[in-house]
């Protein structure tokens, strides 16, 4: 009973500060290739008709801070939620130069790269600050228990940002989504494919019942 009591509590907490606004900050946070441009890039056709973000095979393509302002989107039932999204650079706990080089470039773009990407991780975490809900883009083929994740997920649990996890990529044989679910249960996770669009609507169905 107290722990229910607790639950309606936060959940008319949140949803008094967030009713009406239409400057709020929705973050895009993540490991680097989890598919968060991607995402981005989703919701912004999907309720814009135009896209947001590069994409890339290689690692760290998003090295600054972007900012798409008066999304828009609504429910199956008719809500509204406005908010201004924002996707970050993916968070590494290690960047190497020569990794790009692996991947193809010259150790000239290489060498820029890495800087760049340096950056880029450090204004992520500082926007943090800056945010209002947080959804994390894990790709569902990998570890979930990978250091660069839990570092992610206890930077917003100590600054208590609403979070959703995204669990992306599971259009792949390989994707775990039920490993995601295990590794953090106090946070939703709804299992989608950002590039194919699969259970994007779901996902957004997510963004009013938990924001």
């Amino acid at each position: 009973m107290v722990f229910n009591t607790f639950k309606e509590f936060f959940a008319r907490f949140w949803k008094d500060i967030f009713k009406g606004r239409r400057d709020l900050k929705l973050g895009l946070y993540g490991p680097p290739n989890s598919g968060k441009s991607t995402l981005a890039n989703r919701i912004c056709k999907d309720w814009l008709g135009e896209e947001m973000s590069t994409v890339s095979n290689i690692a760290h393509e998003t090295r600054e801070i972007k900012v798409k302002e008066q999304i828009n989107i609504k429910s199956k039932s008719g809500k509204e939620l406005f908010f201004n999204l924002v996707d970050t650079p993916g968070i590494a706990t290690r960047i190497d130069y020569e990794d790009f080089i692996k991947a193809g470039l010259s150790e000239k773009k290489a060498k820029r790269r890495a800087k760049e990407a340096t950056k880029g991780i450090v204004d992520a975490i500082k926007w943090l600050n800056d945010m209002d809900a947080v959804v994390v883009v894990l790709d569902a083929t990998q570890d979930p228990y990978s250091q660069v994740n839990i570092t992610i997920i206890g930077n917003l649990q100590a600054r208590n940002i609403p979070v959703i996890i995204a669990a992306n990529k599971t259009d792949l044989k390989e994707a775990r989504l039920k490993n995601v679910e295990a590794a953090f249960p106090q946070y939703p996770v709804v299992g989608i494919s950002a590039k194919k669009g699969k259970n994007v609507s779901e996902f957004y169905e997510s963004l009013f019942k938990h924001l």
